[in-house]
């Protein structure tokens, strides 16, 4: 009699054990929304030839309805690609073709990427 309320109470106690939880006990989170608040910007290309001349990290381009050149500065990597995408690490030679995507801020042009052709 004994083995059998042994038994008996390892079932029920593995019974527990194993036990999923109830499925309507869920933990209901809510998300707020937030608002954002910024200045829009423009964002203008321009497309030319590299020049001959590129000082350090800036770019030359002269652009194709106007005899004067623009000039981009370059910061950080990753901003200078081909067609597809793909970051290209090597300088760009005069008469490659390319297209700038900047934005103007002042005085100044700030180039988002330059896209390789």
């Amino acid at each position: 009699m004994m083995k059998t309320i042994v038994a008996l109470a390892c079932l029920l106690l593995a019974s527990l054990a194993f036990a999923q939880p109830n499925p309507t006990n869920k933990k209901q989170t809510t998300v707020e929304p937030i608002t954002v608040t910024g200045t829009v910007m423009k964002m203008t290309t321009e497309e030319g030839a590299a020049a001959n001349y590129q000082p350090f990290k800036t770019l030359v381009v002269r652009q194709d309805r106007s005899n004067t050149p623009g000039t981009y500065v370059l910061k950080g990597p990753g901003n200078v690609v081909n067609n597809n995408g793909e970051v290209i690490k090597t300088a760009i030679k005069p008469g490659t073709r390319v297209r700038v995507y900047y934005v103007n801020m002042g005085d100044s042009r700030v180039v988002d990427h330059v896209v390789v052709e």
